[in-house]
């Protein structure tokens, strides 16, 4: 039996081509699988970042006690408190000016002379006037001196029955009329005397003196212009004369803050010619009544002058500077006080549920429910409580540029929230979760500061 022979089984060896393939195949079913990975987990964190709830960011504050000055801020201009204008009583060419702008004059020192050349007629007329009902008043009483003789030989005669009633009362009419004549020539005298007088009281205001102490402010003419009297139409102002030992300030103050301001309230006045510098000084005058602009548009503006004496005027001041003055009105020590910022308002209404009827009725109604018990908007602050926004109802007094004072619904040291302004007002409610952090304004300040 002869043997057959079997031929020896090689293992298998694969082509470096065939294992490059399967370690690509590895790599991409690793990457999917990485991918998976990533894409779970998003998905898992998108779904508990939304279950958690949005945390505002604010800026708070401690409440504290304060001293609290609550003040009225006004613009005007300064002016003298003392100013008196001059203007010329008749009409007539300007002959002499001695003094200009800026000049000081005296009580009694003479600023203005005015042409007399046209009373010097007026002067004539009026003397002969006089001297003819001098004359007629001579005449009238010879002529009585006459008729009293007549009458008195008359009334001897008709004692004696030698003359009959009718001469009597002939002789008695001619004496009553020409003493009549006699109180008529008076009246006359005496209404020419009156005439002189008033031409000479208007020749002496062609001179016009100074009537106070001061300085001559404003001139506006000049030797040999014309100026109009006072007596028919408003007249010429030639000058003004102030006394600048004495400034005040007038300053405008609106309707809705001039019953805060009162007498003696002290001011704090800034004079943009001296912008270094803080006068003093303190209400000593409130018009009663107003000064009103654009009356009858919507622009329209109601204010009433108020006067501010300065007193601690040690520099010069001149009419006409431009000011602005912090008048004083109220100050309140060691009050409880918080940002003004932190104070906003809330509108609530009373209104309950639909009522019944149609759709459009039950709008109808609720908007008109809303509208009839709509609520006065309510103070409130935001107060921090275990980090979460609480809304607080205040009741609040005077305030100042930065603080205002809260007589109700606060208490000392609660932490009060002063910032974001849009936080404040818009997206904080009662009960909000919030996340504190002071450190922003603090960044701000020191980018602003450049340090």
């Amino acid at each position: 039996m002869s043997e057959t022979s079997t031929p020896l089984q090689t293992p298998s060896v694969q082509s470096p081509v065939n294992m490059k393939k399967k370690k690509k195949k590895s790599r991409k079913k690793l990457l999917w699988i990485l991918g998976l990975l990533l894409a779970a987990i998003i998905v898992i964190a998108v779904v508990i970042s939304s279950k958690k709830e949005n945390l505002i960011t604010v800026q708070t504050e401690k409440i504290k006690t304060r001293n609290i000055t609550q003040i009225v801020t006004a613009t005007g201009k300064i002016q003298s408190e003392t100013e008196v204008n001059i203007s010329a009583e008749i009409s007539g060419e300007i002959v002499s000016l001695p003094f200009k702008e800026g000049d000081e004059v005296n009580k009694g020192d003479l600023l203005v002379k005015i042409k007399q050349d046209a009373f010097a007629p007026q002067l004539l007329e009026q003397n002969a006037a006089i001297k003819v009902a001098e004359s007629n008043l001579k005449t009238s009483e010879v002529n009585l001196r006459k008729f009293e003789l007549e009458l008195q030989r008359i009334k001897e005669l008709y004692n004696k029955g030698l003359a009959s009633q009718s001469d009597l009362d002939n002789a008695q009419l001619n004496y009553d009329q020409t003493l009549a004549q006699i109180n008529t020539n008076s009246a006359q005298i005496n209404q020419q005397r009156t005439g002189m007088s008033k031409i000479k009281y208007d020749i002496s205001k062609t001179t016009i003196y100074s009537p106070i102490n001061g300085t001559v402010t404003q001139l506006n003419n000049e030797t040999g212009e014309k100026v109009l009297g006072t007596i028919s139409n408003q007249g010429s102002q030639i000058m003004t004369i102030s006394d600048l030992s004495k400034m005040e300030c007038q300053v405008e103050v609106g309707e809705t803050d001039v019953t805060l301001v009162n007498i003696g309230d002290t001011a704090k006045i800034q004079i943009d010619a001296f912008p270094d510098k803080i006068f003093t000084g303190y209400v000593y005058e409130i018009a009663n009544t107003a000064k009103s602009k654009g009356i009858g548009t919507q622009d329209e503006v109601v204010n009433f002058v108020v006067k501010i004496r300065v007193i601690n005027n040690d520099v010069e001041l001149r009419p006409g500077m431009s000011c602005t003055v912090d008048i004083e009105v109220e100050k309140k020590m060691n009050v409880l006080s918080v940002p003004i910022q932190s104070v906003t308002t809330r509108e609530e209404f009373k209104g309950n549920g639909m009522s019944e009827g149609s759709d459009n009725e039950n709008l109808k109604r609720e908007s008109e429910e809303k509208q009839s018990k709509k609520i006065k908007p309510k103070e409130v602050v935001f107060i921090i409580d275990n980090n979460s926004a609480k809304k607080t109802e205040i009741k609040t007094g005077i305030s100042d540029d930065s603080y205002i004072e809260v007589t109700e619904g606060v208490k000392e040291d609660q932490e009060v929230v002063k910032g974001t302004f849009k936080a404040i007002n818009k997206e904080l409610e009662d009960g909000s979760k919030v996340k504190v952090d002071n450190e922003i304004k603090k960044k701000n300040f020191k980018t602003d500061d450049g340090n």
